[in-house]
């Protein structure tokens, strides 16, 4: 299974195990925090990771785009790591992107990381975009029928006498926060008292990626 249902503010979604939503109605692709350049910027200051952290997140979105098919994607903040990022991008991996911009709508949120995208990535930039009752923004403020980024949820659950921990979409039914789609993106436990501000009653899951399914677990469960 690589999507499993899941309803926000009475709208259904595939939940992507790679960690896109996709709105079959809409033919809607989201994906958050890509992150691009994460390991330039880095190297920048010093840091020395490898430098394949943009193809290797290209190639995912990529290959959900293929899945898919969507009329429109729409990338919620922080696609690229820092305010320069854009310009580091190799002349193949902008061909990636523009490959994968072809005959769809494309719209960048702005994100903290990188709030003045320019003209020449392609698509258009938005601070946010509204469609029907679902609004998409990069930082949640909790209100219902949001969807938004930022935060990176994760969470640590106990399976086989081990604990495991993953990238996950955190939804009460009414908003939802994506888990990070960049390579070198970390995360934040679904327990943090970020998530307790932005959703308020008892029923915060977390969608959890697996390896080859994602799993709906109660966030009082997760570590």
């Amino acid at each position: 299974m690589r999507a499993s249902k899941v309803t926000i503010a009475d709208v259904t979604f595939l939940a992507d195990l790679s960690g896109a939503l996709f709105w079959q109605a809409q033919r809607l692709l989201i994906v958050s925090d890509l992150h691009l350049e994460k390991g330039s910027s880095y190297a920048r200051r010093g840091v020395l990771l490898p430098p394949y952290d943009t193809l290797a997140t290209l190639s995912r979105l990529t290959a959900v785009i293929a899945r898919h098919d969507p009329r429109m994607v729409i990338a919620l903040g922080d696609s690229f790591h820092d305010r320069d990022a854009h310009e580091r991008l190799s002349t193949s991996n902008r061909e990636m992107l523009a490959a994968m911009q072809m005959r769809r709508d494309w719209i960048w949120i702005s994100g903290n990381h990188d709030p003045a995208l320019p003209p020449d990535l392609g698509g258009t930039v938005a601070s946010e975009v509204a469609i029907g009752p679902i609004v998409f923004r990069h930082e949640p403020t909790g209100a219902a029928g949001e969807i938004a980024g930022h935060l990176h949820p994760k969470a640590r659950v106990a399976t086989r006498g081990r604990s495991m921990e993953r990238r996950c979409f955190a939804s009460d039914g009414e908003r939802a926060v994506m888990p990070a789609f960049g390579a070198y993106t970390g995360g934040l436990s679904i327990r943090d008292a970020a998530f307790a501000r932005i959703f308020r009653n008892a029923g915060l899951m977390a969608h959890v990626l697996g390896d080859s399914r994602l799993h709906a677990i109660s966030a009082s469960r997760c570590h």
